[in-house]
This record gives structure tokens, sequence and C-alpha cells, in this order.
């Protein structure tokens, strides 16, 4: 008993010894702790947040940016939620690639919460903040700066901005299927590739009519486990994949 207790007592002292930074981070990284299936407890990401939020180090800022996006997808239960949660994570990723411009990391956060901002507000907000341009941009500038950056992250962000928005004549023009799916399958090779990558990927081959290869890619990724950084993540992406092979199945 008093050896659990010295135990116990170190962990608390060193917890108690870490800097707000490091509590966030650490936070951050338990942020899937009781979570059941995409429903994830509030108190992990909440306590990353607490302790981030009023810290501007670009590492700082890195974890916060990543903390908004966990909480709006996985936490926030309704759309206003939604939505509160995603407007702090773009203007805190506005602010972020404004300081440190050269950080490709902070450039790939920024559009995470944007394209969920764009989702959330709509096709007429994400219009009028011209925010599939942007997207556009800060691909390329990723790419630029790190094209290796999570897991070909750059080509991702650029491959599902050409899948997701739509062609409209002198407005939008250069949106197109052919740069969404050679753009998704460098990211798709590039480092490991992650579920995501692979959802993203399968939908535009599928718009693309090779449905034999959509198909097989997306029940691959269903027979896969979960991973254990991105458990909760990666469940999410396995619910997408199961209700596409059931529409395409039809």
């Amino acid at each position: 008993m008093k050896k659990i207790l010295y135990i116990l007592l170190i962990f608390s002292l060193s917890l108690f010894a870490q800097t707000p930074l490091e509590k966030g981070k650490t936070s951050y990284l338990n942020r899937a702790d009781g979570s059941s299936g995409m429903n994830a407890k509030p108190e992990p990401i909440q306590s990353a947040i607490s302790q981030l939020q009023n810290l501007d180090s670009e590492e700082a800022m890195l974890t916060l940016l990543k903390s908004y996006y966990y909480k709006g997808k996985f936490v926030a239960l309704n759309k206003e939620d939604k939505k509160a949660i995603f407007q702090k994570g773009k203007d805190l990723g506005e602010k972020a690639i404004e300081k440190f411009p050269t950080a490709a990391s902070l450039r790939y956060w920024y559009l995470a919460n944007l394209g969920s901002w764009s989702e959330v507000y709509g096709i007429f907000s994400a219009a009028k903040e011209g925010v599939a341009d942007i997207m556009k941009t800060q691909a390329e500038e990723i790419i630029s700066l790190d094209p290796n950056y999570w897991n070909g992250g750059g080509y991702f962000m650029l491959g599902a901005v050409h899948f997701k928005s739509p062609y409209i004549p002198f407005l939008l023009s250069w949106p197109d299927n052919d740069e969404a799916v050679s753009n998704l399958t460098k990211a798709f090779e590039t480092g490991l590739s992650t579920f995501t990558q692979t959802v993203y990927l399968a939908k535009a081959l599928y718009k693309d009519k090779q449905k034999d290869q959509a198909k097989k890619l997306l029940q691959d990724l269903i027979a896969k486990p979960l991973s254990k950084d991105e458990p909760v993540e990666d469940y999410e992406q396995q619910s997408i994949a199961q209700s596409l092979l059931s529409e395409w199945q039809q």
C-alpha cells in the first residue's frame, strides 16, 4: 500500500511540475480517454484547450488547433457548438500562419478547421469567404514547405478541395476530379496512408468510374484495426466507409 501511495505521489508531483504547454500536450495525447466510438469525453480535450489557449508559441498554437478540430468533430453535440469551436480554430489558424509563415503544420491544421468550418456554416458562407481558393492556395504552400508533413497532408488537402469544390464557370473553374485523384493518390502513397486519405481517395476513384478499386480500398480499410493514436478519428472513417459501401451496392 505504501508503495502504491508513493507512486501516486510521484505521479502527482510530476504533473504539478509540468508547464502549461506540457500539460496541454499531455491532455491532447489522452483525448480519447473514455471515448466510445465517435463520442469522445469532453474533459481531456477541454483540459488541453484550457492549458493552451493563452499561449502563443508555435507548438502551443499547433496543439490548440488540433484540439479545436477534435472538440468540434467529436465532442460538440450540436451545430451551434460546432460553429463556435471551428470559428475559434479558423481565427487561431489565420493568426498562427501570419506569425509562423514557414510552419507547414500550422497551415495544415488551419485547413482542417477551415474545412470543418465551411461544412457547418454552409456553402454560401464558404463561398463568401472564398474558402475553396484559400484551401487550394494553402495546400499548395504546405506542399512547397514540407510535402511529407502528416503523410502527404498538403497533397491530401489539395486533392480534397478539388474533390469537394463545385465547378462553377467563370467563378470557380479550377476544381477537377482528375486533379483530386492525382493528389489524393500522392497523399496515399506518402508516408503511412491514413484512414481519412483512404476514404477520400475511394470517393474520388468512384466518381472517376474506377468503382472496383474504390470498393476494394474501403473493404480493406474496414478490416483494419483502429490505431492506438487516433481511435476516434479512425472509427469515424470506418463508419463512413461502411455507409459508402452500402450506398454503392444499391
